[in-house]
């Protein structure tokens, strides 16, 4: 079982930088590829940046440049830093991986880019 708390959302103005946290519970927290995924309203939830258990990132193209992941093995945390915002990022974020053949989400937080 894989539970996760994240952290970090809210409010932020156009050109303007969030960090979200996703913290893991358990100890095999550095043996999982970690995902965070968004879902705007009335879109598909949709795959922002992902890190493996080695560090190796990729991120999709709307994201490349201004979201940066990383992950804190000591304390069972992944991170997305957020840079120059724009409204067109608005979404519930979630952190995801998978584990034996099973998805794990976090319960999603909310970020909205807006003046």
């Amino acid at each position: 079982q894989v539970q996760f708390v994240e952290s970090g959302g809210g409010l932020v103005q156009p050109g303007g930088s969030l960090r979200l946290s996703c913290a893991a519970s358990g100890s095999i927290f550095r043996s999982l590829t970690m995902d965070w995924y968004r879902q705007a309203p009335g879109k598909q939830r949709e795959l922002v940046a992902g890190i493996t258990t080695t560090g190796i990132t990729n991120y999709a193209d709307s994201v490349k440049g201004r979201f940066t992941i990383s992950r804190d093995n000591a304390k069972n945390t992944v991170y997305l830093q957020m840079n120059s915002l724009k409204p067109e990022d608005t979404a519930v974020y979630y952190c995801k991986t998978l584990y034996i053949r099973r998805d794990y989400w976090g319960q999603g937080i909310r970020v909205t880019v807006s003046s």
